[in-house]
């Protein structure tokens, strides 16, 4: 088992997580997002984001406006919905939750 492989899968398994705590933030547009999941080595390949984001907003946790841009066409900018809201805090939960059951069994080591 490679390590790389293992850190890769579980990075993918938070990305969703990470992409509606950001938003719970600030609507953001596309390249801001990668450009903050870069930042924190959350993800490498720009690819990976845009069907995450458009899985997210066909669940209706994220909406979209058009923004007119002074340095080209218009943008896309993500925000959080009420029921995207309700799920990123049921995820904090969950997160929370792991975190600590992880934490118990590494102290069992």
């Amino acid at each position: 088992m490679k390590l790389e492989n293992v850190k890769a899968q579980m990075r993918k398994g938070v990305l969703e997580y990470c992409i509606l705590s950001l938003l719970s933030k600030a609507d953001a547009y596309a390249s801001d997002i990668i450009a903050e999941l870069k930042s924190v080595q959350m993800i490498v390949v720009e690819g990976t984001l845009y069907p995450l984001l458009t899985r997210l907003k066909n669940d209706e946790l994220l909406s979209y406006r058009w923004e007119e841009s002074s340095q080209g066409p218009p943008r896309k900018y993500y925000a959080l919905t009420d029921k995207g809201s309700a799920f990123l805090q049921e995820l904090d939960q969950s997160w929370s939750q792991l975190v600590v059951s992880v934490a118990k069994i590494k102290q069992k080591n």
